[in-house]
């Protein structure tokens, strides 16, 4: 008789999708000889190969493919069950694992938690901070429940098979300069053209923030930024712009409500905007992620 291991089956969708050992590592965290030990158990539990050489790596052979095709469906179907049972006692409860980047953890998620706590306190929720690049995969394979994400007029986001994305707030993008700067006073719009000789600040290279800042002074100013400063965190983007060591581009959900050190302007040239979507799988979700959703979405209704 064959036993499934639905973990195992998850390694082998994962490995259908991307092709690699070392790319299914890379996505989900693990080491490559652990990917690879979780697959051969699996060629072990089925009684069957289910690779092939291919160069020096491996692909799936017929059988390979027959089985992830029907552990797409297995994992759907077990989740939907999860979330079927979870209903019919009634009684909200369970795990919620939720990610996202900075300023949608901080504001968004956080509060949800502080609800959550007082509203369904048998649910337990787990929040981390990822941005959705990272933690598409794990979203993939049902280590993540939720996670929100951005994109920027201009740049969209792929929308994977499988996965719904759910508008949850937009927000105009601000220049942010140091109060100190000449193009500060006043209080009137700032051209992006007027920016060449400044430094920059941004997200890491890869993420939608870095491609949105590059892309605007590429398209309204007409030049490349000097880009020198890249940090995921807000935070530090801000410290370097209170310092005047540079100018950035910042939706109002990461910056603060008032700081003397810093001055907040339009941007002249055109009005560009963040969406922040949440995004979760396209199975129906437990009675705990739906309470979560719906927190989620009221404080962002209320941002």
């Amino acid at each position: 008789m064959v036993s499934l291991d639905l973990r195992r089956l998850r390694f082998l969708r994962e490995f259908e999708e991307r092709g690699t050992l070392g790319a299914v590592a890379t996505a989900l965290g693990y080491s490559p000889s652990t990917v690879s030990q979780q697959l051969a158990l699996l060629e072990k539990d089925v009684g069957a190969r289910l690779f092939e050489k291919a160069g020096r790596g491996l692909r799936l052979n017929d059988a390979g493919h027959l089985l992830a095709q029907h552990a797409r469906v297995l994992l759907s179907a077990a989740e939907a069950a999860e979330a079927d049972l979870a209903a019919l006692g009634g009684d909200i409860r369970g795990t919620v694992r939720a990610g996202g980047l900075q300023s949608a953890a901080r504001r968004l998620l956080v509060p949800a938690v502080a609800r959550m706590m007082a509203e369904h306190p048998r649910v337990r929720v787990e929040v981390f901070e990822l941005e959705l690049e990272q933690a598409l995969p794990g979203l993939r394979l049902g280590a993540v429940d939720l996670v929100i994400g951005d994109e920027y007029d201009g740049h969209p986001r792929p929308r994977p098979a499988g996965l719904r994305f759910t508008a949850a707030l937009e927000e105009p993008i601000k220049v942010v300069l140091p109060a100190a700067h000449p193009l500060a006073g006043a209080g009137r719009p700032v051209p992006i053209a007027r920016l060449r000789s400044d430094i920059w600040t941004a997200s890491a290279e890869g993420t939608g923030h870095h491609a949105m800042v590059v892309g605007t002074c590429r398209a309204l100013g007409g030049y490349e930024p000097d880009l020198r400063h890249r940090s995921n965190d807000a935070d530090v983007q801000l410290e370097l712009v209170r310092v005047g060591a540079a100018v950035a581009l910042m939706p109002p959900l990461a910056l603060p409500a008032d700081d003397p050190a810093i001055a907040v302007r339009d941007l002249a040239e055109a009005a560009l905007r963040r969406r922040l979507v949440t995004v979760t799988r396209e199975t129906p979700p437990a009675p705990a992620l739906t309470a979560f959703l719906r927190a989620v979405t009221d404080q962002a209704r209320n941002s």
